[in-house]
C-alpha cells in the first residue's frame, strides 16, 4: 500500500471519528439532543429578524435625519463617531498619539504571543513598551501634555488591562512562592491576601482605591485616579495569578526540586532556572484565560468615572445630534471585544496542544 493512499485512509478515519464526535456531542443523549434542537430554534427564530435589522434595512452613511425613520441599523453613527469611540475625550489633534500608543501595545501582545521570544530580554521589552506607550499618552517630554482625566476609549482599555497584568505578574509570584513557604509568618500574610482579594468584588475594591484610600493621605495630597485604579486592579489581578501559579507549582514532581538541591543551587536559583519555567509553561493556558476575563473587567471602571471603550461607545450614543443609537454602539462594541477575546480564546487552545506536543516530545 503506497504512503498517498495510508495518508488518505488516515485522513478519511480522523475525519469520520470527527463527525461521530460531533454527533454524539450535540445529539448522543436525550439532554443533549434537547438543548441542540433548543438551540437551532432559538436562532431560527433571533437570526432574520436581526440579519434584517445588522444588514437588509440598515442606513450605511446617512446621517441622524436619515436614520431616524428607517427600521434598521444606522452604521453612519458608527462611522461618525468612531474617533471619539476609540479615543473618547482625548484631545483630536493628539490623538495621532494615542493611536501609537494603542498600536504599540497590540505589537506589545503580539511578540508576547510568540513563543519563540519567550525569554528574559521579553520582560525588559515589555517593561520598555509600556513605559514608551506611557510616555505616548501622557506626551511627555514633546508636545502638549494630556492629563489622565482626558484619557478614554481602547488605549485604556488596554493599558488598564495590559499594565495590571504585567504589574501582577511578579507579585502573583512571589505570593504563591510565600503560599508555599514553611515560614509560618509569611505564608499566613500571603494566604490572607489572596483570600481578602478573591473574596470581594472588583467593584469593591475599585472603590475603596478610588473613595477610601484619598482619605487617608495627608490634608493636600494626591494621586491620580488612573493610577489608583491600575494599582487596584494589579492587586486584584495578583490575588488570581497566585494562586494559578501556585497550581503550576504543585504540578511540577518533587524529583526536581531534589535533582536541584543535589546540584547545590540556592533557593532562588532553584525556583528561577529550574521550577517556575516548568510551573508557569504547564499554567499558560489558565493565564490566557484570567487575562481575558480581566479584559472584560476592565468595564467597570465606568463607576469611578473612567471612560473605557464601552463607555465611550455609550456616551457616543448621548449626542443630542445622534441621540439614541444606542443598539449600533453596544454592537460594534461587542463585536470588537468578541473579536478580541475569540481570538485571545484559540489562541490559549492553540498553545496548549502546542505545549502539550512538547511534553510528548520532551
Amino acid at each position: 500500500m503506497s504512503s498517498a493512499l495510508i495518508i488518505e485512509r488516515s485522513a478519511q478515519r480522523f475525519d469520520r471519528e470527527r463527525w461521530l464526535a460531533l454527533w454524539r456531542n450535540l445529539l448522543g443523549t436525550r439532554l443533549n439532543a434537547a438543548i441542540t434542537l433548543g438551540l437551532v430554534a432559538f436562532v431560527i427564530w433571533a437570526f432574520p429578524p436581526l440579519w434584517r435589522w445588522a444588514v437588509v434595512d440598515a442606513i450605511w452613511n446617512g446621517n441622524a435625519s436619515e436614520c431616524a425613520g428607517s427600521s434598521g441599523a444606522c452604521w453612519g453613527f458608527i462611522g461618525e463617531k468612531f474617533r471619539f469611540i476609540l479615543f473618547g475625550f482625548y484631545p483630536p489633534p493628539l490623538q495621532g498619539r494615542a493611536l501609537a500608543a494603542l498600536l504599540l501595545m497590540f505589537g506589545l501582545v503580539i511578540i508576547a504571543a510568540m513563543p519563540r521570544f519567550w525569554g528574559r530580554t521579553l520582560g525588559v521589552v515589555w517593561i520598555g513598551g509600556l513605559a514608551a506607550t506611557i510616555l505616548l499618552m501622557v506626551g511627555w517630554p514633546f508636545g502638549e501634555p494630556t492629563p489622565t482625566d482626558k484619557w478614554g476609549g481602547l488605549p485604556v482599555t488596554m493599558l488598564l488591562s495590559i499594565g495590571a497584568f504585567v504589574g501582577a505578574f511578579p507579585l502573583a509570584i512571589l505570593l504563591a512562592l510565600a503560599r508555599r513557604s514553611s515560614m509560618g509568618g509569611l505564608r499566613l500574610l500571603a494566604i490572607a491576601f489572596i483570600e481578602v482579594l478573591r473574596g470581594v468584588p472588583f467593584i469593591a475594591v475599585l472603590y475603596a482605591a478610588t473613595l477610601l484610600f484619598p482619605l487617608m493621605l495627608p490634608s493636600g495630597s494626591a494621586i491620580d485616579k488612573f493610577l489608583r485604579a491600575e494599582v487596584a486592579l494589579i492587586l486584584f489581578v495578583a490575588a488570581y495569578l497566585a494562586e494559578i501559579v501556585r497550581a503550576g507549582l504543585q504540578a511540577v514532581p518533587n524529583g526536581q526540586y531534589e535533582a536541584a538541591r543535589s546540584l547545590g543551587l540556592s533557593y532562588w536559583r532553584t525556583m528561577r532556572l529550574v521550577i517556575l519555567p516548568q510551573a508557569l509553561r504547564v499554567v499558560i493556558p489558565a493565564i490566557v484565560n484570567l487575562a481575558i476575563g480581566i479584559f472584560q473587567d476592565t468595564t467597570l471602571v465606568i463607576i469611578i468615572g473612567m471612560f473605557d471603550f464601552l463607555n465611550t461607545a455609550r456616551v457616543a450614543a448621548t449626542d443630542p445630534n445622534w441621540l439614541g443609537f444606542y443598539n449600533e454602539a453596544y454592537m460594534f462594541v461587542a463585536l470588537v471585544y468578541f473579536f478580541l477575546c475569540f481570538c485571545a480564546s484559540k489562541y490559549s487552545l492553540w498553545l496548549e496542544a502546542r505545549l502539550r506536543q512538547v511534553r510528548k516530545q520532551g
